[in-house]
């Protein structure tokens, strides 16, 4: 039915782009009524680092909610863009109907690593003292920042999470960047910007800014081309405005600061557990377009005995088009999401249903 509107309506918007317009903004409008700011009662571990930060607001993380009645809620953090709130776009209903989502956005003006950690630990917390226990959901270079979270967590803390979900994981900068004298398979846009911030002389103002303004035109090219000759609904275009602000407000040091913390991820080794409950990961079948060849991640997931040493109950799945001329790229859940979400709610559904199969 709506593939039938669409059709219909599509050549309307292209005679009125006013209506388009209205459209878009009435897609952003809903949006914001759905997922609004949540207000965390259970804050420990923050309020102990306020005396470390002049300016604790520039680096703090932006929680943002989506009630559902069901009682098996999802912690969703992104990777660099979009924002949390908009990269599972296509993902709310499904995620929804399980329980309530909990969205991590981060501050535009800077980013602490500490903090971020506070912050996810108090709000799995906050949601064990209400008797849940949630999915936790990283995408790209946030399932690095959630990897490298649950590597030094409790176990106390690991067993108030439900499963892991991980799409398109980067745990590791040697994932995106190769070293220098290793250039085989050509360079990716994506490597070469990143080899150069981090390259940068971080006195030399003049030189970082140019690199990151770089990388800001590269993100850009990226969803440019995901959007490539696809019909693009209201949906799209208001999660486009949102990227693009994202991008053109994300201050030069805030980006700056979530490099280095991917800098400082480890990479996986076999034989170290890191998370014992269930895991999925969800790797796109043209991950190489982004992650460079020997990346560490996808040779773990590549190795099943190794994968599960560090992940016992993990399964790996590749996601396809079947299509040739539209392969699904690095973390596509915007425009590839017909192929994520089948496989997801498959899992999703037979994680939440374990007491009762256990019973039966």
């Amino acid at each position: 039915m709506k593939q039938l509107l669409s059709r219909h309506l599509q050549p309307l918007t292209e005679r009125h782009p006013a209506l388009l317009t209205m459209a878009t903004a009435t897609a952003g409008f809903l949006r914001s009524i759905a997922i609004k700011p949540y207000r965390q009662r259970h804050r420990p571990r923050e309020l102990a680092l306020w005396e470390r930060y002049h300016s604790l607001h520039a680096v703090r993380c932006q929680v943002y909610r989506e009630k559902s009645a069901g009682g098996r809620p999802t912690i969703v953090v992104a990777g660099f863009v979009p924002d949390a709130t908009e990269v599972v776009e296509f993902q709310r209903p499904l995620l929804r109907s399980h329980g309530s989502i909990y969205y991590l956005n981060y501050p535009r003006n800077g980013f602490s690593h500490e903090l971020f950690e506070a912050q996810l630990a108090d709000l799995i917390d906050e949601l064990s003292l209400k008797g849940e226990r949630p999915v936790l959901m990283g995408v790209s270079f946030g399932a690095g920042l959630v990897v490298d979270f649950l590597r030094r967590a409790s176990e106390q803390l690991h067993d108030r999470l439900r499963g892991l979900l991980l799409v398109s994981p980067v745990l590791c900068t040697a994932d995106l960047i190769r070293p220098d004298n290793q250039r085989n398979g050509g360079v990716r846009m994506l490597e070469s910007n990143l080899r150069k911030i981090l390259k940068a002389d971080p006195n030399d103002e003049s030189d970082l800014n140019r690199q990151l303004e770089r990388a800001r035109r590269c993100f850009q090219a990226l969803f440019e081309a995901g959007a490539e000759n696809r019909s693009l609904t209201t949906r799209h275009l208001a999660i486009r405005q949102r990227i693009f602000g994202v991008l053109e407000h994300t201050s030069n040091l805030g980006g700056y600061q979530r490099v280095l913390a991917l800098r400082s991820f480890a990479e996986p080794a076999a034989g170290r557990t890191i998370f014992g409950g269930p895991t999925l990961i969800m790797l796109a079948e043209d991950e190489q377009s982004i992650l460079v060849p020997g990346s560490p991640t996808l040779q773990l997931c590549a190795d099943h005995a190794a994968l599960r040493s560090v992940f016992p109950e993990a399964r790996a799945c590749l996601i396809a088009s079947n299509n040739d001329a539209d392969p699904v790229a690095h973390a596509s859940l915007i425009f590839h999401q017909h192929c994520y979400n089948p496989r997801m709610e498959q899992w999703l559904q037979k994680l939440h249903n374990q007491p009762l199969l256990a019973v039966v």
